[in-house]
């Protein structure tokens, strides 16, 4: 997440409203520690019946976007603040497991093969596409084309039009940076980069700065946003006025496409191992891989399971690149900081 999104339109979850009406016996109940990338959003009628049946209380703690969950998992690891982890994408999943944070545990999710893959113990729970969005009426209203390529977004036409997210502080901004690299290599990547810059690249602190602030569709000045192939979908989905189709678009250039997947895993020297083998299982339970389609706006990784009606106005797209998790242990940290240097200095 993000990768999820538009979350934030849902009620926070908190504490308090996922433990009302619970009966004393299950107040006195075991808590399991759960940590989640802000944009976790599961129907409060499942965790609650999550709760009743196994007999927990859960703690859900947002703590940020996926790359600061991450970072608070490691700078903490001597003293777990989580019993189980949700929100690891496959771009963090090589720091996750550089650092240790990750515990094996034999929840029976991690026997089903997935649609989408992540190393183990991460269990697949959903997946997206980290893409470039377009205003429909704005490019139709200064009757510009749309990109066909990453080169054209360097081009004068493209002047100012485009925001993106600070991949140092955003998964899906730091997936866009993987993408481009996996396209054009590191050096032409970083060539890129700075022809951006120099035509008036706009850079936002995560997602829902540069989706909710920046982007033309929302009230601001750029027609171009690194957002998620569903984003049309969801656009549709909350609209107060019926609309026949989404006011905005995605677009599965060469090169601008990272297919994000996100997984839960048991914390290393967690407690309560086995309610957290049981939450495991519950996000791949086929209440759950339905009802957070359209909570968190990602496609469900098990198999099998429909996916939601708003999703026929979100393509996925054919074709998607990314680096090794190699590269990305190896590398990600230093590409991180060249583009820093590049992009913001």
């Amino acid at each position: 997440m993000q990768h999820g999104i538009f979350s934030f339109l849902k009620t926070t979850l908190g504490v308090a409203l996922l433990t009302a009406g619970l009966s004393a016996t299950q107040a006195q109940a075991q808590e399991l520690r759960v940590l989640t990338h802000s944009s976790f959003t599961v129907p409060k009628p499942l965790l609650a019946q999550f709760e009743k049946e196994n007999g927990v209380k859960l703690r859900i703690t947002k703590a940020g976007d996926a790359g600061e969950m991450l970072n608070k998992l490691i700078l903490t690891k001597a003293n777990p603040i989580a019993d189980v982890v949700y929100g690891i994408d496959n771009a963090l999943a090589p720091k996750a497991l550089a650092a240790d944070v990750l515990e094996a545990g034999a929840p029976a999710a991690a026997g089903r093969k997935p649609v989408a893959e992540l190393p183990a113990p991460l269990v697949p729970v959903d997946y997206g596409y980290v893409t470039l969005n377009y205003d429909k009426a704005w490019f139709a209203k200064n009757g510009v084309a749309l990109p066909k390529t990453l080169d054209d977004l360097t081009q004068p036409a493209y002047a100012k039009l485009l925001v993106v997210q600070n991949p140092a502080t955003s998964s899906p901004g730091y997936a866009f940076l993987l993408s481009t690299i996996a396209t054009l290599g590191e050096d032409k990547a970083f060539d890129f980069w700075a022809k951006l810059r120099a035509n008036g690249l706009k850079v936002a602190k995560g997602w829902t700065e540069a989706y909710y602030t920046e982007f033309s569709q929302n009230g601001g000045k750029h027609p171009l946003v690194v957002s998620y192939a569903t984003s049309p979908a969801a656009e549709l989905f909350y609209s107060k006025t019926k609309l026949a189709e989404p006011p905005t678009g995605s677009l599965s250039l060469p090169g601008a496409v990272f297919r994000q997947v996100e997984g839960v895993a048991l914390v290393k020297g967690g407690k309560n191992r086995a309610a957290a083998e049981k939450f495991v299982d519950f996000m791949r339970s086929a209440p759950v891989q339905t009802g957070m389609q359209t909570e968190m706006w990602m496609f469900p990784a098990e198999a099998g399971v429909a996916k939601a009606e708003a999703f026929k106005f979100a393509p996925e797209p054919t074709a998607f690149s990314a680096p090794s998790d190699a590269d990305i242990a190896a590398k990600g940290a230093e590409w991180v900081a060249r583009w820093t240097k590049v992009v913001l200095k």
